[in-house]
């Protein structure tokens, strides 16, 4: 196929998505971008709508969408004409208009009626959007054929329309998804996901619109419109009105409102959720929904939401298998009109007592409500409020004084303790003032030595935090190759500062060691002359800037067979800083006993090369890895500061994972999610979550 070539020189492939008639419709096609994928054989798409559909099917099966029990969510045509929707002819063409009522299962056949491949779906809280959002996905990508566009769903909350455009956000959320799409295509210059977002390979689900602060929705909504991809969006009914207000709405998009459950439907629901024998005690509640249609029991049992919650809570079955006979009085509790006058005051009832249900223990459902609050009130306190639970940013909303405290001490300590230790058998072997003097000093110099790179450390993590190029990030978790564009973003800035810090700090020691030292009578006469104090600040800024050069040069792409979970890239970015401490512990000892070759004895050297080596490694590398690695900021900030001081459990993955088995959040990609924003928001109304435990 004959190429095209762009207004701005570059060349680029042919138009990769197409609109062809097919059963009276539109169905998209995309051809592939022509790259084959680490030696998979497989397109990119191809590979990347492989782990979507597992992922997806096994959410399914975990939230029982696929279960035959389930609720059918249905939907209309929009009744208010004060809504602002496109002019028809925008949408449809010189054609006639389609229908686009349906169900739940019919979501992808209803999408392929509309030419221009946008659809808004709209309803209340809790009324399915997100479920309708996962089905599609489902759908489509069952149905897609070879290279054609992968649909993959986009929580809007954490996108900032007034700074990134779309189609930026979109590759980004997919490279922190899937790091192997962070590697530069062969044709150079964009990563592996931008081209697969600006080849229009990517059918996004852009779900919460409502999400995004209300003062940047209009520019959201301009950028929507303006933006040539096709998209599926979901928003709650009154913040989208109030969005596209004295507007034509988004440029081309059809609109369907989800629609409320009928009596019957969410009675039957309730009826499957437990053993057969209790079927019958449901029965009330559907006498009373239909005899009172304007009930606050009929309103609040209208919505997806609010009928799993009734079942979870009054029904015989929680969510995780046990059985809810010893915890709850029954169906017959939401007749009470008393204790329920208004729909408001059941739905707030159902919310609050969700969690105890699926935690039976009181104990257990009084800390895991401390700990959600706790992260609801986590995400709400962000700069750009997110629904995105991202492991690498806990604890990031705490002051950065606190933060920059903990990271100090936690490396101080790791390089005093290995110091201290370093030091007591070589001034038993190398002198004669025995033990004690060996440990006094140790100590002492381990003392020394850990406050003065604890120092260090928080300086450069409080650095850090405020450059986009040298804070931590999960994107960088494996070793690449093709180190081109990182040594571009953001590499020469971590280099300059490392190595001026790292010699900074060594003058500093070796201030320390000639000094302080021998004033307090522990000086064992190992410390040399001019030239051995000229050697420690070249040793610590040659190797740190070197080190740095290295890792970068060793990065290489993520295996693509790998999933992409929060536990998945936990991992990963384990193994990146194990790989750090054994190059910081490679090229320090080298170095060490390079240098220490042309001044000492062989086997003097050699014990600098180890000495510097293992210091290297738990000093350098460990600090490096506390300061400017995810996982690094991980363990200090979510493993150790937040549950030491009762903000979160000790066994955090162990508890997110159990919460999503409990249906409480839920997983998205590599980050959670509360599985419904209302909870959410009743949790971040709860007691101050961030006031530590006494």
């Amino acid at each position: 196929m004959a190429e095209r070539v762009t207004g701005d020189g570059e060349q680029r492939g042919p138009d990769v998505i197409n609109a062809h008639q097919h059963g009276g419709g539109t169905q998209v096609v995309a051809r592939s971008i022509g790259v084959v994928n680490f030696g998979t054989g497989r397109l990119p798409q191809d590979e990347l709508a492989a782990s979507i559909l597992l992922r997806r099917r096994e959410e399914q099966a975990q939230l029982g969408i696929r279960d035959r029990r389930r609720m059918q969510v249905r939907w209309t045509a929009p009744d208010d004409q004060e809504l602002a929707t496109d002019h028809p002819e925008l949408v449809w063409g010189e054609g006639p208009r389609k229908d686009l009522t349906g169900n739940l299962d019919e979501i992808a056949e209803v999408y392929e009626r509309i030419p221009t491949g946008r659809l808004v779906v709209l309803g209340r809280a809790g009324s399915g959007k997100s479920v309708l959002g996962a089905q599609f996905v489902l759908r489509w990508l069952e149905r897609r054929s070879a290279g054609a566009a992968v649909s993959e769903i986009f929580s809007l909350g954490s996108w900032n329309p007034a700074e990134v455009e779309l189609t930026r956000w979109l590759g980004e959320q997919l490279s922190r998804d899937r790091p192997w799409l962070a590697a530069v295509h062969p044709d150079g210059g964009m990563t592996l996901a931008e081209r697969l977002v600006s080849e229009r390979l990517i059918l996004p689900v852009l779900d919460g619109f409502d999400e995004i602060p209300e003062g940047l929705r209009d520019d959201a909504r301009r950028k929507l419109s303006a933006t040539w991809l096709p998209y599926v969006l979901t928003s709650r009914y009154d913040e989208y009105k109030e969005a596209v207000r004295d507007t034509t709405g988004l440029q081309g998009a059809a609109v369907v409102v989800l629609a409320d459950l009928p009596p019957d439907d969410s009675v039957r629901y309730l009826r499957f959720s437990g053993p057969q024998g209790a079927a019958a005690g449901w029965d009330p509640v559907l006498a009373e929904m239909r005899d009172n249609p304007d009930g606050p029991l009929r309103k609040a049992l209208s919505t997806p939401l609010m009928v799993a919650l009734a079942a979870a809570v009054h029904g015989e079955r929680a969510p995780n298998g046990t059985s809810g006979t010893s915890r709850t009085n029954g169906p017959q509790t939401l007749l009470d009109s008393a204790e329920f006058p208004t729909a408001d005051r059941l739905e707030r009832h159902l919310l609050t007592a969700f969690l105890p249900s699926v935690y039976p223990r009181p104990s257990h459902a009084r800390r895991a409500r401390r700990w959600l609050a706790y992260l609801a009130h986590d995400l709400r306190q962000r700069r750009t409020p997110t629904p995105d639970l991202a492991w690498w940013e806990l604890g990031t909303t705490l002051p950065l004084r606190q933060r920059t405290a903990v990271i100090a001490f936690l490396a101080g300590l790791s390089f005093a303790f290995v110091t201290a230790v370093g030091n007591i058998p070589v001034d038993l072997i190398a002198t004669s003032h025995g033990l004690g003097f060996a440990v006094r000093r140790g100590l002492l110099v381990g003392t020394l030595h850990g406050l003065l790179l604890g120092a260090a450390c928080g300086f450069v993590y409080h650095r850090a935090s405020g450059n986009d190029a040298l804070k931590p990030s999960p994107i960088e978790i494996t070793l690449r190759r093709d180190a081109g564009r990182r040594l571009r973003d953001g590499l020469s800035s971590r280099i300059a500062v490392g190595s001026l810090v790292a010699l900074a700090g060594a003058v500093a020691i070796v201030a320390v060691d000639r000094s302080v030292v021998p004033w307090l009578g522990l000086d064992d006469g190992l410390g040399g002359g001019l030239v051995s104090a000229a050697q420690l600040p070249l040793i610590f800024g040659i190797g740190t800037g070197l080190v740095l050069a290295v890792t970068a040069w060793l990065e290489a792409p993520v295996d693509v067979n790998r999933s992409a979970s929060c536990v998945d890239l936990l991992r990963m970015n384990r193994r990146n800083v194990h790989a750090h401490i054994a190059v910081w512990a490679l090229v320090f000892g080298f170095i060490a006993w390079f240098g220490g070759s042309f001044t000492e004895t062989p086997l003097r050297s050699l014990q600098l090369g180890l000495v510097f080596g293992v210091e290297g490694a738990f000093g350098g590398g460990l600090g490096y890895g506390l300061c400017l690695t995810a996982w690094g900021q991980w363990i200090a900030l979510a493993r150790i500061w937040l549950p030491l001081t009762g903000r979160l459990p000790w066994r955090l993955v162990t508890f997110l994972e159990d919460a999503c088995e409990r249906r409480a959040l839920r997983r998205a990609g590599a980050v959670y999610q509360f599985r419904h924003a209302r909870l959410q928001d009743l949790l971040t109304e709860d007691q101050e979550p961030s006031r530590p435990r006494s």
